[in-house]
């Protein structure tokens, strides 16, 4: 299996963060640092260590793509209206 490195964004959800890490990824968690972190320095805090950004925040897509602020990968759901099985 191969283990993902992943930072989850406080708009992924909790269940998401749990679901990875018992899956065996290597999962941090905005949440836990501080929800209210700017995106800017979320895309840095996974650079710094290598982690894809799991969102559900198109506001990540802004900096990415037309700001062109430096990232690992992000991973956009659209998904705020599905029950929680179908997001996992």
């Amino acid at each position: 299996m191969t283990i993902l490195k992943v930072l989850v964004d406080v708009s992924a959800g909790d269940a998401i963060v749990e679901w990875l890490r018992e899956s065996g990824h290597d999962v941090a968690a905005v949440r836990y640092r501080d929800p209210r972190m700017d995106d800017s320095d979320i895309l840095a805090w996974a650079v710094q260590e290598g982690r894809l950004v799991i969102t559900m925040d198109k506001d990540f897509g802004e900096l990415v793509y037309h700001s062109g602020q430096e990232h690992s990968g992000v991973l956009l759901f659209r998904l705020e209206s599905a029950p929680r099985a179908t997001k996992l």
